[in-house]
């Protein structure tokens, strides 16, 4: 034991190489790879004797730590809450922060809510006439603000019934609302309901656009709350109503209920108050001028939702719906509106920019603008398609160019285009008189004698339109007779330039070309200036400008423009204008106007018809009022011979004898007893019935004699025709048959 001792603690000497390497490696029994008799040691205690008899041994299967599951799952649930409760708690917070920079966001693309203040209503332009009635309203029609407590009490209620329910209830915005609305969308599969409150509709109407963007709409949900806090319910439910948009130009209640019923919105029934509600989901489209089966199925709808409401009792919503007392006006499509329009054409020159609500009045006649109006519609109604004519305008303005009456169109409501004022044609024959008028201011007179014969200007050929002439005749006559020969020998004889610095200096502004046609009427001119430029002749021979704003005002009595009297020039001398009317009046004694009748006045005038009959005129006047009259078709199609001695003629006959009801009558300037000329006293004088005055003294030349006047009431000329047919009566041009015509193609070789 010792000597082990003492080996064990004795001194070792180092190894090197492998045998050091190995020196340290011992094999455990583990280690060793058992042999085929090797078998496992088990303990008794664990192993059963074999037994024949007994089952199968049985599959053995780990045994399971319970308690450590138990364990281990309850660690693995309270990780997942965990993290739910973490992660939920994160995404709240970014979803806070979201907020929190779209509510910034938006509100940086507000104008500062401090500074927001409730827009003025937008400008409105009211016309007047002559009698201070309203004639039209343009811009965005606003009606007085009217106060909720004078407003039926069912007015108010019918809009909360359809629109927001729980106005009282909510700060603004409505959720319950919004939430009914998308599940209804959802359901529909489309925006069949919206979710707005009355609050966000009135921020939409007073501070935003009516773009459909999400923007937009936090934008709204943001103003409704601002207004929640700084305005009562009673003030935003006053201002929504005062501000809502109803169609048809129709901004609040008042406004709408004067548009559509003709009554204060103070007035209307429960039904008119339901149409109204129904109105400002769609104004357009329900608008009940345009669309009375859609407002009326509308208001039915919001007659339920009050009696749901228990707004109204199931009685009178029955009593409503079945029995409604709908009094809707008809579209504005009266003829006043071409006026209208060309008012709003002048008031930028007038006052500049329009910036709150204004009064224009006008020197419009009403009475006169219905007779205008009744006249041309009613003659297109009854001879439209007989003589295939579409359109008709006309104008009437005092000798001093005051406008009385204008009629751009026969429907408003179809077409908006002016034919009075925008729209140029060719005048034809009414052109005639500032020839005749520069042939009088060279020295010739109505007596002064002309050859109604044949004529070839460079291979051009006028005629007459009846194919026939009659050789020598005075310059009345042939004025009368619209002799298209002696016309263009004038026109040659004063030269085309001077012919049109004569109707520059009388009126016309439209250009003119200065040649050999002019005297035929071959350029184009618009209704009010030629009947502005024959308003010299019934005014003695004063230029007038055709006016029709006399005054423009603000709403409390401001004004902002007078009309100032003109300061008249004498365009032509007041001889010269005797001499004219004496030559025109024959038009409508004996001429191409005889159905121009005026019994008690004096009146002169003249027809004109266009190339193939594309354009009838015919413009004439007394010394109280001058009228002119113009019908044809918008595409310049030719019509069905109409002449401007047919239709134009009948239209201005029936206008001017209304016109000159209990009007005292009086005479054109310096013109003759009983009409004057030549050949009046060939008439009887119950025809023109009026007190004689003096005449312009007639030249030496002696009159050529006239014969008899046939019963067809042309004229009849004893020299031989140049044409080859002998004199018949039946031949003679008829006023009806339009001798003023002149056609260019026959003119250019055609033949009719």
């Amino acid at each position: 034991m010792a000597w082990g001792r003492k080996k064990s603690g004795g001194r070792k000497e180092p190894q090197f190489g492998l045998a050091a390497a190995l020196s340290e490696l011992r094999l455990s029994p583990q280690d060793r790879v058992p042999s085929g008799d090797d078998k496992p040691k088990k303990s008794s205690a664990k192993r059963k004797p074999e037994n024949d008899d007994d089952e199968p041994p049985r599959e053995r299967k780990p045994r399971a730590d319970r308690s450590g599951a138990k364990r281990r799952s309850k660690s693995r649930g309270g990780f997942r809450i965990g993290r739910l409760f973490y992660w939920g708690a994160v995404l709240g917070l970014w979803a806070a922060i979201a907020v929190v920079g779209v509510v910034i966001w938006v509100g940086a693309h507000l104008p500062a809510i401090q500074s927001l203040a409730i827009p003025k209503r937008p400008p409105t332009i009211q016309i007047v006439g002559l009698d201070g009635s309203v004639l039209a309203s343009r811009g965005e029609m606003a009606g007085a603000n009217v106060s909720l407590k004078d407003l039926p009490p069912y007015l108010p209620k019918a809009f909360i019934a359809i629109e927001d329910r729980r106005f009282y209830s909510h700060y603004g915005v409505d959720p319950i609302g919004i939430a009914r609305a998308a599940v209804t969308n959802v359901m529909h599969r489309g925006v069949s309901q919206g979710g707005s409150t009355l609050t966000q509709q009135l921020a939409k109407n007073l501070f935003l656009t009516q773009e459909r963007t999400i923007a937009r709409k936090l934008q709204e949900v943001e103003l409704a709350i601002w207004l929640e806090r700084k305005h009562s319910k009673s003030e935003i439910l006053e201002l929504y109503l005062n501000r809502v948009y109803f169609g048809s130009g129709a901004y609040g209640v008042e406004a709408a209920a004067q548009r559509y019923f003709g009554k204060s919105a103070k007035n209307v029934t429960i039904a008119e108050a339901a149409m109204l509600a129904g109105l400002v989901k769609s104004p357009s489209r329900l608008a009940p001028n345009r669309n009375p089966e859609g407002a009326e199925a509308r208001a039915q709808i919001v007659l339920a939702a009050m009696a749901d409401a228990k707004f109204i009792t199931d009685a009178q919503a029955q009593a409503s719906i079945g029995h409604p007392s709908y009094n809707v006006k008809p579209v504005g499509a009266g003829t006043v509106n071409y006026v209208a329009d060309w008012i709003g054409e002048v008031l930028d020159d007038l006052i500049g920019q329009i910036e709150q609500s204004i009064v224009v009045e006008t020197t419009i006649d009403p009475k006169l603008q219905s007779v205008a109006e009744a006249s041309i519609i009613d003659e297109l109604a009854a001879k439209s398609v007989k003589f295939n004519v579409t359109q008709g305008a006309l104008v009437a303005m005092t000798p001093d160019g005051a406008v009385r009456a204008m009629v751009g169109g026969r429907n408003y409501a179809e077409s908006q285009y002016n034919r009075a004022v925008t729209a140029k044609r060719q005048p034809g024959s009414a052109f005639k008189p500032f020839v005749y008028l520069t042939a009088i201011e060279a020295g010739l007179t109505p007596e002064t004698i002309r050859q109604d014969s044949p004529v070839d200007i460079k291979g051009w050929r006028p005629e007459n339109y009846t194919h026939e002439y009659f050789g020598s005749v005075t310059l009345t006559q042939a004025l009368s007779m619209s002799l298209n020969t002696v016309a263009v020998r004038l026109g040659i004889e004063v030269g085309a330039k001077s012919v049109v610095r004569t109707a520059h200096r009388l009126g016309i502004s439209s250009k003119l070309d200065a040649n050999a046609s002019i005297a035929l009427g071959t350029s184009e001119v618009s209704v009010i200036e030629l009947v502005g430029a024959f308003a010299p002749f019934a005014n003695g021979g004063l230029g007038v400008s055709p006016h029709v704003v006399t005054k423009i005002r603000t709403n409390e009595g401001k004004v902002l423009y007078a009309r100032q009297p003109d300061q008249l020039s004498q365009v032509i001398e007041p001889r010269h204008v005797a001499m004219m009317n004496t030559m025109m009046q024959e038009t409508l004694l004996s001429g191409t106007a005889r159905k121009a009748e005026l019994p008690g006045w004096m009146a002169a005038g003249k027809t004109g018809t266009s190339q193939d009959f594309r354009d009838a005129w015919f413009i004439g006047y007394t010394a109280n009022l001058v009228t002119g009259v113009w019908l044809g078709n918008d595409d310049n199609s030719p019509t069905k011979k109409a002449t401007g001695g047919g239709l134009p003629v009948e239209v201005w006959t029936r206008f001017m004898r209304s016109a000159h009801q209990g009007v005292p009558v009086a005479n054109l300037p310096k013109s003759q007893a009983g009409g004057g000329g030549l050949l009046s006293n060939l008439f009887p004088a119950s025809q023109v019935n009026a007190p004689p005055q003096p005449s312009y003294q007639p030249s030496a030349q002696a009159p050529v004699p006239l014969a008899p006047i046939p019963s067809g009431g042309g004229y009849r000329q004893p020299p031989t025709r140049t044409s080859a047919p002998p004199p018949n009566p039946s031949a003679r041009p008829e006023a009806a048959a339009g001798l003023d015509g002149w056609l260019m193609d026959r003119v250019f070789g055609g033949n009719r």
